[in-house]
């Protein structure tokens, strides 16, 4: 008997991390537990591209941040690091207001009409971050979410000939050597995917398989993006692009984030846009929890319009009434061919 791999009642909210739940860039707190200058880290990061460029060198922008700190942990001014002090210091994020509380607050939301808990609606919150994922991991958010996407670091790396090894030393002291994943605004789609397809809860689907959209787990119109603005533009096309929702968040003090999302709303990269407040009353929660809403009440009314076309009405005994019914209709219709055959 044909079926679908998933039922298709659970909606996703797919989140940005700095600037769209912190104010900050989270590898604050690292500069300062290494007395590292931030401004001049960024202003030399974003320098990288061109300098190496000049030295007939291509480097990726995207992944340029990454290979910065792992120059300052060769030059010892981060000596030490590793995937532990990464969590430590996620413990010292600071989120904007509302979060990370909303992520909990948030799942009742589906659970408010008797329809949506007669269907088992659910909703479930995801972090794509083109930062460090450990340290989203060490936040006070990583137990509230259902899945994080970030950049990662691997410590002490294989050294050639570690196949013919029968024991590998784990004596040495774990440090951060090399890039183990890169999460950037374009490869973010993909995580999109995984989540769309249902990769990351079941490792057996690749996420490039070609799977009918009935079958994916979390349709893109049961989604909502939230970011900070334009470097999100791949993933707010995305979910937008296939039904769901694209929400921009701006910090509430910065009149030019303001006028930045007012930029994306009107050339319709994204539905709305609010400020990053996530508090019960704040414009932010109640446009989320209206789209919520939304998408929960159209769950419903396809499941219920699937159930109505899937199944026959059993027969049933004829009243009199129903008797008399169906025997005028008959004199009508017999009447009728009467008419037809004298025309004839």
């Amino acid at each position: 008997m044909a079926t679908t791999l998933f039922t298709q009642n659970t909606i996703a909210c797919i989140w940005d991390f700095d600037k769209t739940l912190i104010p900050e860039y989270m590898q604050s707190p690292l500069f300062r537990r290494y007395d590292v200058n931030e401004q001049n880290f960024w202003h030399e990061t974003n320098s990288l591209v061109a300098h190496y460029r000049q030295r007939g060198y291509q480097l990726s922008g995207e992944i340029a941040y990454l290979n910065h700190i792992l120059t300052h942990v060769l030059a010892g001014q981060m000596a030490g690091l590793n995937n532990r002090i990464l969590r430590e210091c996620g413990r010292e994020i600071r989120f904007y207001p509302g979060m990370p509380v909303f992520f909990e607050r948030s799942r009742s939301f589906v659970t408010e009409k008797p329809e949506y808990q007669k269907h088992e609606i659910t909703l479930e919150h995801y972090i794509v971050s083109t930062g460090l994922a450990e340290m989203i991991r060490g936040s006070a958010a990583a137990p509230l979410v259902d899945g994080i996407w970030g950049c990662e670091f691997v410590e002490n790396p294989l050294q050639p000939g570690f196949l013919k090894q029968k024991e590998l030393d784990l004596a040495a002291e774990a440090e951060i050597a090399q890039i183990g994943m890169v999460i950037d605004n374009t490869t973010k789609t993909r995580a999109i995917f995984e989540i769309n397809k249902g990769t990351n809860k079941n490792p057996a689907i690749d996420v490039n398989a070609n799977i009918r959209p009935e079958d994916r787990r979390i349709p893109l119109q049961n989604m909502i993006y939230i970011a900070d603005g334009p470097s999100d533009i791949p993933s707010f096309s995305v979910v937008k692009g296939g039904g769901g929702k694209a929400y921009a968040v701006y910090n509430p003090d910065s009149t030019a984030e303001f006028e930045q999302n007012d930029r994306l709303r009107q050339v319709g990269r994204i539905d709305h846009y609010g400020p990053a407040d996530y508090d019960e009353k704040s414009p932010t929660s109640r446009w989320l929890r209206l789209q919520i809403h939304k998408i929960c009440d159209r769950i419903v009314a396809d499941r219920e319009a699937a159930v109505s076309q899937r199944v026959t009405r059993p027969p049933k005994h004829l009243s009199s009434a129903d008797e008399a019914e169906t025997t005028a209709r008959a004199v009508m219709i017999d009447r009728q061919t009467t008419f037809i055959d004298e025309v004839k």
